[in-house]
């Protein structure tokens, strides 16, 4: 398994920490789950028929960008 260090929002940080509480899961479980979720849609979406997979996904910016 990789490990690595991820920056994350105080608040995004608080809605996954709830979230696994519910769940009854460590925010890091919580997180897999969340990707492979995620992950899953996307591999969904893309195979259906008449899905434009060409067409990249939105960007969601980056707090240390200055590009808009």
């Amino acid at each position: 398994m990789i490990r690595f260090a991820l920056r994350l929002p105080e608040d995004l940080h608080a809605r996954v920490a709830a979230r696994a509480a519910v769940d009854r899961r460590s925010i890091n479980s919580e997180i897999l789950y969340l990707l492979e979720v995620a992950l899953s849609t996307l591999a969904t979406n893309t195979e259906s028929p008449g899905g434009d997979s060409a067409s990249p996904a939105p960007r969601h910016g980056n707090p240390d960008s200055s590009q808009p």
